[in-house]
């Protein structure tokens, strides 16, 4: 596998979140020790559960463990502060307050779920309740996209995670591609990054989320931006699949990817 330069892993989870298993400072260890360039902290904000489950406490705890991790690592690693807002037209009010938490370097958007219902991860499917989901999916996906409050948008076909790896579902994609143009056109109509979530790389699925195609189309539309992810939720899966996500980056034509510094964007070159 080939080795590079600015290797960076831009969507990581530490115990802050609900679902994470180690400590800020563990993660940013495991970077350093793969050589990373740069690592960004994101641990969740799953907005419609914000006021029940005490979320904004962990926000702050995260960030003050991402300062504390920044000067610890200074001479090893770069580390940016990050936040993971889940659902966020669900609860407007709820992501606004916690961006007003502390100063961020990136902001993910994403959907984990749909209104009234649990994560996609909890789901049971069948062929007929998969597409009725996936186009609830996609239209709530375009509300987020519109919506404008983040700085790249997460693992964008996240339900074909158990959709098609979990319950061996085929999704024709045809199907869906008048609704992810509609997303993508969005995206940069707003100047917004897309992100290539290495997780499925570690799932039944077995690519990246999205996959070529759309990171194609993405190019096609003008898209300038993309930002990489191993979605870790443990220090063993910090910067997994980061370099299989960049070589799918020069395949299809981008020379450069992005991190975020205070919410600007900083292209680095593919090298």
């Amino acid at each position: 596998m080939r080795t590079y330069r600015f290797m960076s892993d831009s969507h990581t989870h530490s115990d802050c979140s609900f679902d994470g298993k180690d400590s800020v400072s563990l993660l940013c260890r495991q970077g350093a020790g793969r050589g990373l360039y740069s690592l960004t902290i994101t641990d969740h904000c799953e907005c419609h559960e914000y006021a029940q489950q005490g979320v904004g406490e962990a926000i702050r705890r995260s960030l003050a463990c991402t300062a504390k991790a920044k000067v610890l690592y200074r001479d090893q690693l770069k580390v940016y502060a990050g936040i993971e807002l889940g659902q966020p037209t669900q609860d407007e009010a709820a992501a606004l307050e916690a961006l007003s938490l502390g100063e961020y370097d990136f902001v993910l958007g994403s959907l984990h779920n749909l209104r009234g219902e649990q994560d996609f991860y909890f789901l049971d499917y069948t062929p007929e309740t998969a597409s009725t989901l996936l186009e609830r999916y996609w239209e709530e996906l375009l509300e987020v996209a519109e919506q404008n409050l983040f700085d790249s948008l997460a693992h964008l076909d996240y339900p074909l995670r158990y959709i098609v790896g979990n319950a061996g579902i085929r999704i024709a994609p045809e199907t869906c591609l008048d609704a992810v143009d509609r997303i993508l056109k969005v995206l940069v109509q707003n100047d917004k990054a897309l992100e290539i979530n290495t997780s499925g790389l570690r799932q039944v699925i077995g690519r990246t989320l999205p996959g070529e195609e759309i990171l194609r189309r993405f190019r096609a539309l003008g898209g300038k931006y993309v930002t990489l992810g191993s979605d870790a939720h443990r220090w063993g899966d910090i910067g997994a699949g980061i370099e299989q996500g960049l070589e799918l980056l020069l395949s299809c034509g981008f020379t450069h990817f992005t991190i975020f510094e205070g919410r600007t964007p900083v292209l680095l070159p593919i090298e």
